[in-house]
C-alpha cells in the first residue's frame, strides 16, 4: 500500500531538487549585463543575450540559410508528403525511422544511426568545448496500423492522420541540417538531431527517455511538435497512468449467487473516482478511460480492469490525486466483499502504464529568451507560454533547460483522421528553428554559445 504522506514526501524532495537546479542554470547561463528590454508577449530579454543573437543574425551565412529555408519550402512540403505516407504506429515506427535515418544521411550526417530504443541520432560537432543542444521531433503517431495515410490535398490544405504531428516537426529537422550544412556555417557547440520514438499515448515517451539515459552530458533540449508559430511550451503537464486490475474467484451467474464479483468492485471504484474533487488551478484532471472484464453475461467475473489516466501541472497535486485513487478504490475492494459476507474474495492491482513527470523552464532561462527573439525575428513575435505534455516533460523534470516549440503553417484535427495541415508562410517553422539552434549552439569565430553547459 501507498500512503498519501509517502507519496507526497517522495515527489516533494524530488521537486525541490529540480527547482533548485532549474534556478541555479537559469543563474549560471545569464553571466551578462542586468538590464532587460521587452519583447513579444511574456519574455524580458537580456541586452547581452539580444545583442549576440543580433550579431548573429545579421551574418551573411545565416542570411543565406534563411533564403535557402524559404526558397526549399516547396521540396520541405513534398517531404511532408512523404514522410506522413509512411505508417508509424506506436511501437511500429521502425519503417519509418529507416527512411529518416537515410535522410539525414542524405543530408550529410553520414554517421547518423538508430539507438537500441529505435530513435534516428544524428550528432553534427562543433569546434569543441561547447555546450551539447539535442534539437528532436517524434516518429510516432497515435494510429493504427491499418490507418490510412494517403495524403489528398484540398482547397490549399493537406489532408493525413499525423500530417501536423508530427509529420511537420519531422520535416522542419532534416530542412534545419540541411541549411546549416549547406550554409557552410561550423557551430561552437555540438548538435544532436533526433528522431525519436515514443512520444504518443503509451509510448510514454520512451525514447527521449532513452536520449536522457545514454547522454547524460546534454545541455538543453528543443523539441518540435506540430505548427503553428504563436507559443512556446515552457511547462510540463505531468501524468500517472494505470492499469487497475481487479481479481476475484468468479462463478456461475445462478448456481454460485453470492460470491463476490470483479466487476461488481470495479464499478463501485469507478464511481467513488468520479465523485472526487480535484483543483482547478492548478489544473488537475482525471478520467478512467476504458473499462474491460467478465467471461460470458451469466458469469460472476473473476477479473476486470479499467485504465486511468490522471493529470496535474502541479507534482503535489498529482500525488494527492493519486494517493486519494488507491484509498477510495481500496474501500470499494472492501465493501464488495463485505457486501457478500467474504463469500470470495476480490483483490486489486495497480499496474503502472504511464509516468510523465512534471517540471519547468523559467522564462528567464536563455533557451526561452533566444526563442523569444527568434520569433521576432522571423516576424511572429510570441504570444504565449503554455504548459502541455510533450518529449520536453523528462529534461524538464530533470532541470535542464527544455521548450517546445511549433514548425510553422497551421494545423488542425490532431489525432483525428481528418487531421490537415495549412501551408500559409510554413517557411517561418524552419527559419525559427534555425535561428534558434544557432543562437544557443553559437557561430565559430561570431558569438558564443547562449547555451551553457550544465
Amino acid at each position: 500500500m501507498f500512503s498519501a504522506m509517502s507519496i507526497l514526501t517522495s515527489i516533494a524532495s524530488r521537486q525541490r531538487l529540480i527547482f533548485c537546479l532549474a534556478g541555479c542554470a537559469g543563474m549560471l547561463s545569464l553571466p551578462v549585463a542586468q538590464a532587460q528590454q521587452e519583447v513579444s508577449g511574456p519574455v524580458a530579454v537580456d541586452a547581452r543575450v539580444s545583442e549576440i543573437f543580433q550579431t548573429l543574425h545579421g551574418d551573411s551565412r545565416v542570411s543565406s540559410g534563411l533564403r535557402l529555408l524559404q526558397e526549399n519550402e516547396p521540396e520541405t512540403l513534398a517531404e511532408q508528403v512523404r514522410l506522413t505516407e509512411i505508417p508509424a504506429p506506436p511501437f511500429m515506427e521502425s519503417v519509418r525511422a529507416d527512411y529518416y535515418l537515410q535522410q539525414m544521411r542524405n543530408r550529410g550526417l553520414a554517421d547518423a544511426y538508430i539507438d537500441s530504443e529505435g530513435n534516428v541520432i544524428g550528432l553534427r560537432k562543433g569546434s569543441g568545448d561547447g555546450p551539447l543542444f539535442v534539437i528532436a521531433a517524434h516518429l510516432d503517431t497515435v494510429f493504427p496500423p491499418e490507418t490510412d495515410v494517403r495524403v489528398e490535398m484540398r482547397d490549399g490544405r493537406y489532408y493525413a492522420p499525423g500530417i501536423g504531428d508530427d509529420g511537420r516537426g519531422l520535416t522542419v529537422l532534416l530542412s534545419v541540417i540541411d541549411a546549416i550544412n549547406r550554409s557552410g556555417i561550423s557551430t561552437v557547440g555540438d548538435i544532436m538531431f533526433v528522431g525519436n520514438v515514443g512520444e504518443e499515448g503509451p509510448g510514454d515517451l520512451r525514447g527521449v527517455k532513452a536520449i536522457f539515459r545514454d547522454h547524460p552530458d546534454i545541455d538543453g533540449f528543443v523539441s518540435i511538435d506540430g505548427s503553428g508559430l504563436t507559443r512556446v511550451t515552457t511547462g510540463a503537464t505531468g501524468s500517472r497512468r494505470f492499469a487497475v486490475e481487479f481479481t476475484g474467484p468468479g462463478g456461475h451467474s445462478f448456481s454460485a449467487f453470492g460470491l463476490v464479483s470483479a466487476i461488481h468492485a470495479m464499478g463501485r471504484a469507478i464511481t467513488k473516482i468520479g465523485d472526487l474533487e480535484v483543483p482547478s488551478q492548478p489544473k488537475t484532471t482525471f478520467t478512467v478511460g476504458t473499462v474491460a472484464g467478465g467471461t460470458s453475461v451469466n458469469s460472476i467475473a473473476a477479473d476486470a480492469v479499467f485504465e486511468l489516466d490522471m493529470r496535474s501541472n502541479d507534482a503535489r497535486e498529482l500525488a494527492k490525486l493519486e494517493a486519494r485513487v488507491r484509498e477510495v478504490t481500496q474501500q470499494a475492494v472492501e465493501e464488495e466483499n463485505a457486501r457478500w459476507n467474504h463469500n470470495g474474495e476480490i483483490k486489486v492491482n495497480f499496474r503502472l502504464i504511464g509516468d510523465r513527470p512534471v517540471g519547468n523552464t523559467a522564462s528567464a532561462n536563455p533557451i526561452v529568451q533566444v526563442a523569444a527573439l527568434a520569433y521576432t525575428a522571423v516576424g511572429s513575435p510570441l504570444q504565449e507560454l503554455r504548459t502541455s505534455s510533450t518529449d520536453s516533460n523528462i529534461p524538464m523534470s530533470m532541470g535542464i533547460p527544455a521548450i517546445t516549440i511549433g514548425g510553422g503553417g497551421d494545423s488542425g484535427g490532431a489525432h483525428s483522421p481528418e487531421e490537415w495541415f495549412d501551408p500559409t508562410d510554413s517557411h517561418l517553422g524552419p527559419q525559427l528553428a534555425f535561428l534558434l539552434t544557432l543562437g544557443l549552439v553559437g557561430i565559430e569565430g561570431l558569438t558564443p554559445p547562449l547555451m551553457q553547459r550544465q
